[in-house]
């Protein structure tokens, strides 16, 4: 029993091991990657941010309705934007490392990824598949930070508008 407990803990020191040594470069790429989109992604908003809102505060005494649906447009093109600069990043990144053959694959692979999608035969090298499922993460959080910064632009908005409307400005 105690021979059969040692080769059980060998057998599981030994997975941990290669595991840890099989995807040390996933986490090596694959962190940066998330920290690095992020950051793109809250710099991005934040400029918009200022831009958009400020124009908006002087602009919707006129046709409040109309910049709404311009503000609301706009940021929705913008995050649109960052969404595929940043899973551009991550394609650079699979053709650095060779674990896609060209850049349209690459490409699609990140969309596919970051959006969750999944439905393209395209796979990573076998080594490589945990940086996809970390980008597939990168996703899930720049897509929260999107439905948060559009929520809180759509209730700004609107309350300068029924502000406006109040005042009968």
């Amino acid at each position: 029993m105690i021979c059969c407990a040692t080769r059980v803990s060998e057998f599981l020191c030994a997975l941990v091991a290669n595991v840890r040594l099989a995807w040390s470069g996933d986490w090596a790429w694959g962190l940066p990657l998330i920290v690095f989109t992020v950051l793109i992604h809250v710099a991005g908003f934040g400029l918009l941010s200022r831009k958009t809102l400020n124009a908006s505060s002087h602009t919707i005494r006129r046709r409040p309705i109309v910049i709404f649906i311009v503000v609301i447009g706009l940021t929705t093109l913008l995050a649109t934007s960052l969404h595929a600069l940043e899973a551009g990043i991550w394609a650079v990144a699979y053709r650095f490392l060779g674990a896609l053959p060209d850049n349209r694959s690459a490409m699609l692979y990140s969309l596919n990824a970051m959006t969750s999608y999944g439905h393209t035969n395209l796979q990573l090298e076998d080594h490589w598949h945990l940086l996809g499922a970390m980008e597939a993460l990168n996703g899930w959080l720049l897509f929260g930070l999107s439905t948060a910064f559009l929520f809180t632009v759509i209730e700004r908005v609107s309350t300068h508008v029924r502000r406006r409307r109040h005042d009968g400005v």
